[in-house]
């Protein structure tokens, strides 16, 4: 089943149990994902609709780390919530250590030895882990890898 059958068949699921939050998450994420349709002007495929999903994430995540600085956590576990029914639609995200070890893979490739050479790394890294893992933390495991080396 393609990723937006399933958002579509979660919808539906949500309508029918009343789960207004659920509801509200699901239809958010649809439209940032026909937003991304219409600047693409076609049809998203699965890899695409993880990518516009992954950066209403990285907003979700953003917008937790604010609110937890203003102390509000009335919205604070909506947007936790939110950030929950959003993590479902993506592909397991990967642990530090598998991060760290794709990253030694790809600095022993490249040759890279100091954190000068963190551009090379990261453009060969990140097509290869594009959604599974999120790109400040696998900025912050190269930094660290590169400043042992």
């Amino acid at each position: 089943m393609a990723l937006q059958e399933r958002i579509m068949a979660d919808l539906k699921e949500a309508m029918k149990s009343g789960d207004k939050g659920r509801v509200a998450v699901i239809r958010m994420a649809r439209a940032a994902i026909k937003n991304a349709e219409i600047a693409k002007g076609r049809d998203l495929d699965n890899s695409e609709v993880v990518d516009a999903l992954s950066k209403e994430v990285k907003q979700r995540n953003e917008s937790i780390d604010e609110l937890k600085k203003a102390n509000r956590p009335e919205l604070l576990e909506k947007e936790e919530k939110a950030l929950s029914i959003l993590k479902d639609y993506l592909p397991e995200q990967m642990s530090d250590e598998e991060i760290a070890e794709a990253a030694r893979k790809v600095i022993d490739e490249v040759g890279a030895t100091t954190p000068r050479e963190k551009g090379k790394v990261m453009s060969e890294l990140m097509p290869d882990l594009k959604g599974k893992a999120d790109g400040r933390l696998i900025s912050e495991v190269i930094d660290r890898l590169l400043s042992e080396a």
